[in-house]
């Protein structure tokens, strides 16, 4: 039976009491080499007494019994160090004030807060070791075999955890560092470097490895992340340091290795007050906030406090989801969830008169290429361009402070409906920009997102799923891929930096193949491409080979963040935007080919992209 917290508490007290009985007694016996004299005796017993209850009063003052021996830590030994202290400075004291014949020894000053420090220290120490032995000595077995990669401090704390798991067995560590090579962790081997992971994981027949290095450069990591992939073994890691959350055990905080740490992208740092100053105690719109890009924008808002977020979405769904989503995660924001069409005048200049936002950010567009090149060119337009048109004109009127529209890569000398669309709403914003005293506009242009509706990476997923296989349009096809939360932040600092008329690109990295993003995510699932087979599927309508750089260092000059430049953009010369709203408000409905011919129009560094034949392979072959 386990006695109640109070009587658990009372046992530890007798037990730091009996403990200045020992040291007492030890310390005057070594003084005089356990043969205390006669004349002492009365020192032995009258000190013992008087010391008793001063310590008593000292070791309740210093709050020694506010922690759980089990988990004794270093905390506790620094208050126990204290009180010890204390201890020598009260049996100074009394020693002077006392004057006791015979005289007190001054080794006793030293020996007896010696003796107590070792005696209460062991006492605690002892007894989690029994504890920790008996309750997860029997675990040490249990659990799927498991290498730690990295060593520091995480590591540590991490193979501590483990060995209270009943999920992992940790069997050894793994480092680069070779003063650290045969050296014991928590007990836990350093049997050699990364690089033998193959071997190790073969000798003790695992497929799993974590990876505790989260204050190691991205690079890093995706090193070691390929390493395990190479190896055959399925990568966890921990969180990057600025996701650590603190107070929160190792193990829980276990995760996947995911595309996001394979790109190995330096994290993004903000400038915090300039963003704050933008959007805290105000109200902001978000247009498309049902979406990727919309979705992520009301989160990172919602962390600098706004007055309001004003979420205009056009799917119903999407609108209830986001609005669920901020009910848990958020519930101090005042999230108000406005369902609308960006190309309904009435209904846009209802809810910008009525909330009178002091930001708003345009991110509801149709941004699917292949679908938008046929069958839905006309819609895209309507969409992305009158849509673009009827919100930014609208803010102009009211007043509105800045207005920032998400545009794309794509936009650049475009070769697709929707890049062309895109490319026409960032016009459309240059040429208010031009008559607007009131309003800035801005405009931030990025590549693909990681995981974003429509984007790659979930029909991979999904095809993976079901066993593959998995598509690919062409060998060569490369793209340039960042994280979601990483470019909403981007486009919160391009807001709070522009002045009126810029066009921002971000910083999107090197380009990456599709091809390898493919491999890497069958990997990433614990397959091999033997299990999962990769085939082409030739390119698809207005989709090229190779995304154009965005932050051409030729064509864009520096800002004050590191990720972000600025595009020399102007409106196309001669440029009628009244006779560009006629051409979309005409009662026509456009064929593509007409949607097609007349964007060179209005977009003359638009030229239609003619894709070579489809690159095929024969069926049921797949790439090895």
């Amino acid at each position: 039976m386990r006695l109640p917290a109070n009587w658990r508490s009372l046992t530890v007290f007798a037990f730091d009491l009996a403990a200045v009985l020992l040291a007492w007694t030890l310390a005057l016996s070594v003084r005089f080499n356990f043969s205390v004299p006669d004349e002492y005796l009365t020192i032995l017993f009258g000190g013992a007494v008087v010391m008793l209850p001063a310590q008593a009063l000292v070791f309740r003052a210093a709050g020694l019994y506010r922690g759980i021996w089990i988990f004794a830590s270093l905390p506790d030994l620094m208050r126990l160090a204290k009180a010890v202290m204390a201890s020598g400075v009260v049996l100074a004291i009394g020693a002077v004030l006392i004057h006791p014949s015979p005289l007190l020894p001054r080794s006793m000053l030293v020996l007896y807060p010696l003796f107590l420090m070792l005696v209460m220290a062991g006492g605690r120490v002892v007894y989690r070791v029994f504890k920790e032995q008996k309750e997860f000595g029997a675990m040490q077995s249990v659990g799927r075999p498991v290498l730690v990669l990295g060593v520091g401090r995480f590591a540590a704390s991490l193979v501590k955890e483990l060995a209270r798991s009943r999920e992992w067995h940790v069997v050894g560590i793994l480092d680069d560092n070779p003063a650290t090579l045969f050296r014991e962790v928590c007990g836990v081997r350093v049997l050699g470097p990364i690089s033998s992971l193959p071997e190790w994981a073969a000798v003790f027949k695992t497929r799993h490895a974590i990876i505790a290095m989260p204050e190691s450069a991205p690079a890093r990591l995706r090193e070691v992340a390929n390493e395990c992939m190479r190896s055959g073994v399925k990568a966890f890691t921990l969180p990057t340091m600025g996701q650590i959350i603190s107070g929160h055990d190792a193990v829980s905080q276990i995760r996947r290795v995911n595309l996001e740490d394979l790109l190995g992208r330096e994290p993004v740092v903000i400038d915090t007050p300039q963003v704050r100053d933008l959007l805290h105690g105000r109200v902001v719109m978000v247009t498309g906030a049902g979406g990727s890009i919309g979705a992520e924008l009301c989160r990172q808002i919602a962390r600098f406090e706004p007055a309001q977020i004003i979420a205009f979405e056009l799917s119903e769904f999407a609108l209830y989801q986001l609005a669920e989503q901020f009910a848990d995660a958020f519930p101090k924001t005042s999230l108000v969830a406005v369902a609308g069409d960006v190309k309904d005048r009435r209904r846009v200049t209802e809810i910008l008169e009525r909330y009178v936002p002091a930001v708003v950010f345009h991110a509801a567009a149709y941004k699917h290429v292949p679908l938008m090149e046929e069958n839905n060119t006309w819609q895209a337009v309507r969409n992305n361009v009158l849509g673009t048109w009827v919100l930014a004109q609208s803010c102009a009127s009211i007043g509105v402070e800045r207005f920032v529209l998400v545009s794309t890569d794509k936009a650049v000398n475009p070769t697709n409906v929707m890049g062309a669309t895109k490319r026409l709403a960032e016009i459309i914003c240059l040429v208010l920009q031009a008559k607007s005293k009131l309003t800035r506009f801005e405009m931030v242009r990025f590549g693909n997102v990681l995981g974003s509706a429509g984007s790659v990476i979930p029909k991979f997923q999904a095809q993976i799923e079901r066993g593959g296989p998995v598509t690919v349009t062409h060998p060569e096809i490369t793209r340039y891929f960042m994280a979601v939360n990483e470019s909403a932040q981007l486009v919160l600092q391009a807001a709070a930096m522009g002045e009126g008329g810029e066009v921002f690109v971000l910083d999107m990295g090197e380009p990456v193949k599709v091809l390898d993003l493919a491999r890497d995510m069958i990997r990433l699932s614990g397959h091999t491409e033997d299990e999962i087979p990769i085939v082409f599927s030739g390119l698809r309508p207005g989709e090229k080979l190779y995304e154009e750089v965005l932050a051409d260092y030729e064509k864009t000059r520096p800002t004050h963040h590191p990720k972000l430049r600025v595009a020399g953009a102007a409106p196309p010369e001669g440029f009628e935007i009244d006779g560009l709203i006629r051409w979309i408000n005409s009662a026509k409905i456009r064929t593509d080919d007409e949607v097609r011919r007349d964007l060179r129009r209005w977009v003359p560094e638009y030229v239609p992209y003619n894709p070579p034949r489809p690159y095929l392979v024969e069926p049921a072959v797949a790439v090895v």
